[in-house]
C-alpha cells in the first residue's frame, strides 16, 4: 500500500505544482495584457516617489486619452469615476508578497450644462451616485483641462514612515484606470470588458532603487 500512497502523493504534489504555475502564468498574462490594453488610452510622462520624515509621497503625470464612447457619456451628462491605487509591496522568497500599505484616490468627472463647465470631486474613499460625501470640488472651462488635473498627482501621501521601516526589497504598484463599475447599469451591460473603455495606465517601480536616487 505504501508505493500507492507514494506515487498518488507525488502525482499531487506535481498537479497542485503544474496549478500552481499555470496560476502563475495567467496571472503574468492578464498583469501584460492590462499594461498592454491600457498603454493604448494613457501616457504615464512622469513617476516619482519621495521619502520623508511624514512617510511615502507620490507624485506622477498621466495623459488619458479619452475615447470617443467616454466624450460621448460625458457630453450626455454621465459622470465618469476615476481611480488611482498604490500599493508598496515587501518582497518575500517564501511566500506571497506582503502588502505593507495601500492608498486610493477616487474622482469624479462631470460636465454640468447649465453652466458649460466641469466639475471634478476628487476623495479618500468611493463617490457613489448617492451622494458626493467629503470630497474637494474644481471647476473647469474645458474638458482637456478637467482631465489633466486628473492626470496630475502632486506628493500623494500612500505610506506612512513607519510602514516604509521593514526590511526587505519593497515595490510599488502603480494604478490609474476609469472605474467601469461607477457607470450606469444600462452602460456596464453594454459595455464591460470592451477595449473602448479600457482607460488607465499601470506600472510598478522598485522602491529600493527609486527612493535611493
Amino acid at each position: 500500500m505504501h508505493p500507492v500512497t507514494t506515487d498518488f502523493s507525488m502525482r499531487c504534489w506535481k498537479s497542485a505544482l503544474t496549478s500552481g504555475l499555470r496560476r502563475l502564468a495567467a496571472g503574468a498574462f492578464s498583469w501584460t495584457l492590462s499594461i498592454a490594453v491600457y498603454a493604448q488610452s494613457a501616457d504615464l510622462e512622469n513617476l516619482r516617489v519621495e521619502r520623508t520624515d511624514d512617510g511615502l509621497l507620490l507624485s506622477a503625470m498621466v495623459n488619458l486619452h479619452l475615447p470617443n464612447a467616454v466624450e460621448e457619456a460625458l457630453d450626455k451628462g454621465i459622470p465618469i469615476h476615476f481611480v488611482a491605487d498604490a500599493t508598496v509591496l515587501r518582497e518575500r522568497w517564501y511566500w506571497t508578497d506582503q502588502r505593507v500599505s495601500e492608498a486610493q484616490r477616487y474622482m469624479r468627472v462631470a460636465y454640468m450644462p447649465l453652466t458649460r463647465r466641469w466639475r471634478l470631486n476628487t476623495s479618500s474613499s468611493p463617490i457613489t451616485n448617492a451622494g458626493l460625501g467629503v470630497s474637494l470640488t474644481q471647476h473647469y472651462d474645458s474638458l482637456s483641462e478637467v482631465m489633466s488635473s486628473v492626470g496630475r498627482i502632486s506628493r500623494w501621501k500612500i505610506a506612512s514612515a513607519s510602514d516604509m521601516d521593514v526590511s526587505g526589497r519593497q515595490i510599488l504598484r502603480f494604478q490609474l484606470r476609469l472605474d467601469i463599475s461607477q457607470l450606469p447599469r444600462t452602460f456596464q451591460l453594454g459595455n464591460t470588458g470592451q477595449s473602448t473603455w479600457a482607460v488607465g495606465v499601470e506600472r510598478q517601480v522598485d522602491l529600493t532603487q527609486e527612493t535611493q536616487r
